[in-house]
């Protein structure tokens, strides 16, 4: 194998994303003569991001003070704010107020995905690299032991490992500075964490899952900014989760359910919640004879300020959702990883370094937005009704609580089989599209070469058709958006197929499998959905 060709800047961002942007602009606003590069691993910028997505304008007024005369193609004003508690399948109760944090006055609906490839738009007039369709498959190392920048994966690669015709070497890009805003379980963050054991004092990180549709109703059917919160049913009073509503322009709207990754019960299926909720009697009728246009999943980094990790390591340091600043409350993460990219570009362009990045991240306005609502997602742990009283407690409060509840790691939290008996939901028939996860897939525009390494690793997938059928009865199966896990039989017995041409990247898999052996990294770049205006 001969050496790999290599690339120099002075700061390398991973992840196309609010925090990678906000970072990379704010950065060459600053210091014009330094080289930055931005590298995404699908296969257009946006492509892969998915979020609710009402944001929060401050950092984005101050990052770019006349993007107003030019806004992003999908940018509503917030209109009046709903919260409904959905009591069974059949009633629902407005709730009289809304939660302070949910209150939206002077926010704006996008679609985060439009926003970003707006962004790197504005990020190339500054004289930003953005690189879509390069993912990186690891971190690479100067003998000091420092990141001097990441390995971009090979393409071209047989699933047997071979080097089909037109196989690529990837390239090294190397800088002194690293940062990296890979979102939500990102896997060169995963790693590095791990290596520099950067968790070490922080609470485990806790997750959720979100699902989104985008749908085209029948004229005259929509509300622009009209925006409306549930909790309550498709779940049970043990599971943390609710969804939202949001009218955009053109008759159309985002719906999306966010179910918390600790939930209890190995029968509980996340993808089916959603499309129950779309078949509740406040929702149906807004969504039939409409279309949906498109279809995506993610994972949502819930833990916040109590298990922030450190956020800084020799030669890089993690911004946005690689950090973990999103504030759950809320329902909102885009504003604080613009900030933290912000103030991370404030930080390199004065010292030239990293040093002392987790110290002003915490100091910062973003710490202390995150302080504030640090009891309100653990608090749910001991069920709904407690949840609510201890939110109301810690609003009330400002979060001056003299104490703080801890999380704990998501895949823990599952029971055995034996151990419990899922709960009645009042689940019933349903015919909305999609029609099942599959659909949902095609809805995703997921494209993934089929002859190419499978990308999720399973350490020993015997365990797979052994102890996890028989304590769990392979969860896998169910909390999957998409598909990707079957247990079938043949000749030789029982084994897992991993169909890994479904995969979303929503990274579920790597946080909630039980026994911890299933390891998402990154496949051949330009793979994975193609979502449109989530």
């Amino acid at each position: 194998m001969s050496e790999r060709e290599t690339m120099q800047y002075d700061v390398i961002t991973v992840g196309a994303g609010p925090a990678g942007l906000a970072f990379a602009i704010r950065l060459k606003q600053l210091k014009p003569d330094l080289s930055v590069c931005v590298i995404e691993k699908a296969s257009t910028i946006g492509a892969q991001i998915l979020s609710g997505a009402v944001i929060e304008p401050e950092p984005l007024n101050e990052l770019l003070p006349e993007w107003g005369k030019e806004p992003p193609p999908i940018c509503i004003a917030a209109g009046a704010d709903e919260f409904w508690w959905l009591r069974d399948s059949t009633r629902a109760t407005r709730f009289p107020m809304v939660p302070p944090q949910m209150h939206n006055t002077g926010n704006f609906i996008v679609s985060l995905g439009a926003l970003c490839g707006w962004l790197a738009g504005k990020a190339e007039a500054l004289g930003v690299d953005v690189f879509p369709g390069f993912a990186a498959s690891e971190a690479v190392f100067n003998d000091a032991g420092a990141v001097c920048g990441v390995r971009i994966g090979d393409m071209g690669v047989a699933r047997d490992g071979s080097h089909k015709p037109g196989y690529t070497q990837g390239i090294d890009i190397h800088a002194p500075i690293t940062v990296l805003g890979e979102g939500c379980r990102g896997s060169i963050s995963k790693q590095l964490i791990a290596r520099y054991t950067l968790d070490a004092e922080s609470n485990p990180q806790t997750y959720g899952i979100g699902l989104k549709e985008l749908w085209q109703l029948p004229e005259g059917r929509g509300q622009p900014g009209k925006i409306m919160h549930t909790m309550g049913w498709p779940l049970d009073p043990a599971t943390y989760g609710g969804s939202f509503l949001y009218h955009l322009d053109q008759n159309r709207v985002a719906i999306g359910f966010v179910a918390g990754l600790d939930y209890v019960d190995p029968e509980f299926k996340p993808f089916e919640a959603f499309q129950q909720l779309k078949h509740h009697p406040l929702v149906k009728p807004l969504l039939e004879g409409g279309q949906i246009l498109s279809a995506g999943a993610r994972s949502l980094v819930e833990g916040g300020y109590q298990s922030l990790p450190k956020l800084e390591m020799p030669g890089a340091i993690l911004i946005g959702d690689s950090a973990g600043l999103l504030n759950v409350p809320k329902i909102k993460g885009t504003h604080q990883a613009m900030r933290s990219g912000m103030l991370a570009a404030e930080l390199i362009a004065e010292s030239g370094g990293v040093t002392g990045w987790d110290a002003k991240l915490r100091g910062s306005v973003v710490m202390k937005e995150l302080r504030k609502v640090r009891n309100i997602r653990p608090g749910f742990n001991k069920g709904m009704w407690f949840g609510l009283a201890n939110a109301v407690w810690e609003t009330a409060t400002a979060g001056l609580s003299p104490w703080t509840l801890k999380n704990h790691a998501d895949h823990s939290a599952l029971r055995k089989v034996d151990e419990y008996t899922t709960p009645e939901r009042g689940w019933g028939e349903r015919n909305l599209a999609p029609r099942d996860r599959l659909a949902s897939v095609y809805f995703a525009a997921t494209q993934h070469d089929e002859d190419q390494p499978i990308h999720l690793h399973v350490a020993e997938p015997d365990i797979c058709t052994t102890r996890c059928t028989v304590e769990y009865n392979n969860p896998c199966t169910r909390f999957c958006p998409a598909g990707v896990y079957e247990i079938v039989s043949d000749e030789a017995g029982k084994r897992l197929q991993i169909n890994a041409a479904n995969c979303v990247h929503c990274k579920t898999c790597d946080i909630k499998d039980p026994y911890q052996i299933i390891n998402w990294v990154t496949p051949e770049g330009g793979s994975g959905p193609n979502y449109q205006n989530l």
